[in-house]
Order: structure tokens, then C-alpha cells, then sequence
């Protein structure tokens, strides 16, 4: 048993659920009683310290509704409520400076994302928080205005309830997606969840193990029953298993999303972004009329990368050291539309151990966005991952961990507030 009654209970301590914490606590007005933060992890923080390559990409500089994927109305009020200029002075306040990198991503000074969870850490524990680490929560119940916590030690009883538990990324950190089962038992819709942000697999017939490693910039569209569902250019990386990279993590959601649905989903790349089809053949053929005698693979090498070049000649059973003259017109179209329209032979997605974020959640329309309090059950607050909204790679899913962590805690507390002054007893 932690304590009979708490203000605030917050489950799961990762971003979202910290932020709640420390904006529930940290206020000049002090609530009626405590707030304590149970997580089932022993170590907290662990998806915070992994994220950005150990370096944490606190935000973006540049955030928007159209970076999520979602009711993107009801997004538009909640990134407004705790804007990037909050969240930078807010990390100010806690003593970690933020740098902007050219991509226009945000990372602590330090290059550290220990410095991120330190500073978290140490603001809720300087608010006062009572941070639980290895309390993991089995059951939530409703009794009468209160909330009934049962975890590994025993339970808790609080007010207010905030759920941080994340959604099914990254089980190995801790959100292995039973928050889901919490939050419908306490009356909430959970729409089907599919990784997002997630490397996608080839089939071993392809090329790819060759290029592991190499890099290039690449457009992609996902084609779901024959209508397009998604067109974006960024920087595509080839790997072991297949492939991975900004551009190829953005548009995933989109393939597992379909093919959880039983949808035919295909994924093309245009591997000359900045030109069209009619603009490649042309291209083609003039380098063809002026320098005839140069070979095919040194050609390309001026449209993509050299090892790419090789082994997409290969591919299209083109001899990389022909000359670009003797290339007939069958082989010149075989490998305009490989160039241009390649399809890529997914077999499947590295699942939920290799994606970033959790696409699908509780909907958006089932909270009252001004508060993130639940519309079904009063006094319960949902955040984070645990909702139906997934960002693009960049800082995009931390700054709405932050903005509904944030907006969670300071209503919850509030709320109490509130109450505590119109009913002086309690």
C-alpha cells in the first residue's frame, strides 16, 4: 500500500505520463493531497534514453496538424494549447538547452537523452511526486467518485486518474500495450493498433543485402486496392532485412495499417524524385546521343548512387557495362520504369519490437480536447500514444506526449482545485 488517497495517480512514466506529473504537482497552488506516478519498469525512461539514437529528438521546430495522422481538428487544439516555444522554454525551465539541427529537429545540447530524463526525473521529484518504479498497475476500477489502483504491492486510491501507459512500440521498454485493455474496461473504444515508424522487410530475392548501409533520396507511394494513399520524397535507407530510413518509416503505417485490414497494399519508388518519368527517358536519351560511348552503370551514376546504379542493372537483367548507346529500347524501357515506377517486394514489417510509435489507440473524439479528460468516464485522463494519433519521424510524437501529458496534468489538478474550494471539507 503507497498511500489510502492521492490527488493525482498517473500510470506510466514515460513522456506524456512525466509531463502530467510534474504539471499536476508543480503549480504555485498546492492540491488537497499528493500525486504519485506508478510505472512496472524498474528503470524509467527507457524509451525516452533509446529515442533519436540515444540522443533524444525532443521536438521539431516547425509542428503542424498535418504531421499526424488522425482527427486532425481535434489535433490542431491540442498542439496549440502547448505549443514548440512552451515546450523549449519548459525544457529551459527544467535546466536542459535545446539545439536546432539543419533538418529543423530539436535535441538537448548535451547530444544525451539522459540529460532529458534526468531533468524530468528530478523536476517531479523536486514538485514532489511520488515516483513508484516497479508498481506495475493490474486492474483500474471505478469506485463511487474515486479511482481503485490495484498494482504488484497492493493498491491505491486516487481522485483523479492519468493514463501514460503508451501503446505496443517498443514492448521491451515497457508499453506492451495492456493500457488498451485498462482503458477499456474503463469504458473506452479502442481502434485496431498496427506499428508505425516501423523498417519494412524484402523478400530475399531482392537486392538489398548488397547496398546495406547505403543511403538516397527517394519518392514513395503507397497504392492501397489501386488508389493512392500516400506520396512523400525523404532519404531511404537500404539494410540487411530490406529497408528503412526516414521516408520508409513515414509511409509504413500506411502499408500495415492496410495490411492488417486484409487490403492489397503496394509500395513504389521513384528513384529520381526531382523528375518524371517523360523527364528520365528524355534524360536517357540524351546521354545517349552525347556521350554514347559512356557505360550504363556510369550513366545512371549521375541520378543515383554508383553500388545503386550496378545493382539495379543487374536487376533489370541490363549489362552495367554496355554502353549507354547500345542500350535497346525493350532494356531502356525496362529500366525507365524500374527507375521511376519500382515496386518493392514487402513481405512484412519488423513488428513491434523495431517500430517507433503505435498506430491506432483510443479515438480522439472520446476526450474532451481542451483537458485530455475522458467524455465516458469523469475524472479519467488519457495521453500520449495511448490515443489514435501517430506523427511523422522528427520530434513530432514527443512534442504530442508533452502537449497532452502537459494538458492532462494541469487539468486534472485543477479540476480538484476547484472542487477543493467550492467544497471546503474535502
Amino acid at each position: 500500500m503507497i498511500e489510502d488517497l492521492v490527488s493525482v495517480a498517473v500510470v506510466g512514466a514515460g513522456a506524456a505520463g512525466l509531463t502530467a506529473a510534474i504539471a499536476a504537482a508543480d503549480t504555485k497552488e498546492r492540491l488537497p493531497g499528493r500525486v504519485v506516478l506508478l510505472d512496472g519498469a524498474k528503470r524509467l525512461g527507457a524509451k525516452i534514453l533509446v529515442s533519436g539514437g540515444g540522443r533524444c529528438n525532443v521536438t521539431h521546430e516547425a509542428v503542424t496538424p498535418k504531421d499526424f495522422f488522425g482527427n486532425r481538428n481535434i489535433i490542431r487544439n491540442v498542439l496549440a494549447a502547448f505549443s514548440v516555444q512552451q515546450t523549449i522554454a519548459w525544457f529551459a525551465s527544467l535546466g536542459v538547452d535545446l539545439k536546432r539541427e539543419p533538418t529543423g529537429k530539436l535535441y538537448p545540447a548535451t547530444d544525451r537523452a539522459r540529460t532529458v530524463l534526468d531533468a524530468l526525473l528530478n523536476r517531479a521529484r523536486r514538485a514532489g511526486v511520488m515516483v513508484c518504479p516497479d508498481h506495475r498497475v493490474r486492474e483500474i476500477s471505478r469506485a463511487g467518485s474515486e479511482f481503485r489502483i490495484d498494482h504488484c504491492h497492493g493498491s491505491v486510491r486516487a481522485a483523479r486518474l492519468i493514463l501514460a501507459t503508451g501503446g505496443r512500440s517498443l514492448p521491451k521498454t515497457g508499453s506492451d500495450g495492456d493500457g488498451y485493455r485498462l482503458v477499456r474496461n474503463l469504458g473506452h473504444r479502442v481502434t485496431p493498433t498496427v506499428p508505425a515508424l516501423v523498417p519494412l522487410v524484402l523478400e530475399h530475392s531482392m537486392f538489398h543485402a548488397a547496398l546495406s548501409g547505403l543511403s538516397h533520396e527517394a519518392e514513395l507511394t503507397t497504392v492501397v486496392e489501386g488508389r493512392e494513399a500516400d506520396r512523400r520524397t525523404g532519404c531511404l535507407l537500404w539494410t540487411h532485412f530490406g529497408i528503412s530510413g526516414p521516408v520508409v518509416l513515414d509511409v509504413s503505417r500506411f502499408w500495415t495499417l492496410a495490411t492488417h485490414q486484409g487490403m492489397r497494399v503496394d509500395l513504389y519508388a521513384n528513384f529520381a524524385p526531382s523528375r518524371t518519368p517523360d523527364e528520365v527517358k528524355a534524360w536517357l536519351l540524351a546521354q545517349a546521343a552525347e556521350h554514347p560511348k559512356r557505360s550504363l552503370s556510369r550513366s545512371l551514376t549521375l541520378l543515383v548512387p554508383e553500388r545503386f546504379a550496378h545493382s539495379l542493372c543487374l536487376y533489370c537483367s541490363c549489362d552495367p557495362q554496355k554502353t549507354i548507346a547500345q542500350v535497346s529500347r525493350i532494356d531502356r524501357n525496362r529500366l525507365l520504369d524500374t527507375l521511376t515506377r519500382f515496386r518493392f517486394p514487402v513481405e512484412r514489417d519488423r513488428g513491434w519490437n523495431f517500430a517507433e510509435v503505435t498506430a491506432g489507440g483510443v479515438p480522439l473524439d472520446e476526450i474532451n480536447y481542451r483537458t485530455m479528460e475522458s467524455k465516458a468516464t469523469p475524472g479519467l485522463y488519457l495521453t500520449g500514444e495511448m490515443l489514435d494519433c501517430d506523427g511523422r519521424i522528427g520530434g513530432f510524437n514527443f512534442q504530442w506526449a508533452w502537449a497532452t501529458g502537459w494538458l492532462a496534468g494541469r487539468s486534472a489538478a485543477g479540476s480538484l482545485r476547484t472542487r477543493s474550494k467550492a467544497s471546503p471539507d474535502l
